[in-house]
């Protein structure tokens, strides 16, 4: 499988604000579900998503941190556009400190008192491995 670097990868990925992401639940099916980078999508390897506490989300990844992200662009499948499967470890973070880095005014919306919301999280899902189809070439990026 043909290898390329992350940073051409993200370079790809630039403008792709939502992801797909893809939790083991507690009866051991896959939950998907959309989730947004708020602008957040300097691609580094590593994502970003606030959610609430209460969350199935929240649950899954305290359960089992072992997730998977789906990205996409616009373009089809034998076009310029490029489609992305990411394979990583989700961490719950819960510090203001933190959420401050991520926050953006797009967030107010679904979070009534910004980062002092209660049970406000942050997920950050680490990328362990990258594959992508762009075109009809297909490869995979080491992390």
């Amino acid at each position: 499988m043909p290898r390329t670097s992350l940073a051409e990868i993200a370079k790809d990925m630039a403008g792709i604000d939502i992801a797909i992401l893809s939790t083991h639940t507690e009866n051991g099916k896959i939950a998907n579900r959309p989730m947004s980078n708020n602008g957040d999508v300097a691609y580094d390897g590593t994502s970003c998503y606030f959610a609430s506490e209460r969350t199935r989300t929240v649950a899954d990844i305290q359960r089992n941190p072992k997730v998977a992200l789906g990205f996409s662009s616009e373009a089809g499948l034998l076009s310029k556009g490029i489609y992305v499967a990411v394979e990583g470890t989700a961490e719950l973070i819960r510090h203001k400190a933190a959420f401050q880095q991520h926050w953006t005014s797009d967030l107010d919306k679904w979070f009534d008192h910004g980062i002092d919301t209660p049970g406000i999280v942050l997920i950050k899902v680490k990328a362990s491995r990258i594959t992508y189809w762009k075109g009809r070439e297909e490869g995979e990026v080491l992390i």
